[in-house]
């Protein structure tokens, strides 16, 4: 594996995204558990892309204007539902009592389709993967998948640790209701940036 293909990987999953964002709230909002969640929800998110990429389907988006603009506003039209949530306060950084109603598998649920409405990762595997896989590679899919597991396992494990720092800080949160409005709205106001920025992505 080569050192660029690591280090390429690492900015990626370490800069700030939706996936980021959401792991941060659930730590924050019901604790570690639901972090992890959050965390594995986000890596599993990935899944459809990297088949997309590897499928060729990613090609369709990149080639289809009207299949890449279907797809951009579905997933900025979930951002902003989750900012409108986030403001309501009964959506991802929800910290009253009721909170911790909710499931597992609705924290993940939400964590698929943070990642899976954003049509920019097919084009990021499509564009990606193909850099590190030699022309005369015998099992050139065998490569891909490596590759493509080798950057969800790297973002399990930084999503996981995003998670676990957030959910050590709760109790600081929870128990200060001006940080917490203030944080409502920097988690609210992240959601319709990330939402603007897939906007204004083009193919």
């Amino acid at each position: 594996m080569t050192p660029e293909f690591l280090l390429t990987c690492l900015i990626v999953v370490v800069s700030p995204g939706t996936g980021v964002v959401y792991t941060l709230a659930a730590g924050l909002s019901r604790g570690a558990r639901a972090s992890i969640v959050a965390a594995l929800g986000c890596t599993l998110g990935i899944i459809p892309h990297m088949a997309a990429a590897i499928l060729g389907l990613a090609a369709i988006l990149h080639a289809s204007a009207l299949a890449f603009q279907a797809f951009k506003f579905a997933g900025v039209a979930y951002l902003l539902y989750m900012a409108w949530r986030t403001l309501g306060e009964r959506g991802p950084l929800d910290v009253e009592a009721g909170a911790g109603e909710r499931t597992a598998s609705q924290v993940m649920a939400g964590a698929v389709l943070v990642n899976l409405l954003n049509p920019k990762l097919s084009i990021f595997f499509l564009a990606f993967l193909p850099q590190f896989i030699q022309a005369d590679d015998p099992h050139p899919l065998g490569r891909a998948l490596l590759l493509g597991g080798i950057f969800m396992a790297m973002t399990l494990v930084v999503f996981v640790g995003y998670g676990l720092f957030a959910a050590s800080i709760r109790r600081h949160v929870v128990s200060r209701p001006g940080v917490l409005r203030w944080l409502r709205l920097t988690f609210a106001g992240a959601f319709v940036a990330l939402g603007a920025r897939l906007a204004l992505a083009g193919r």
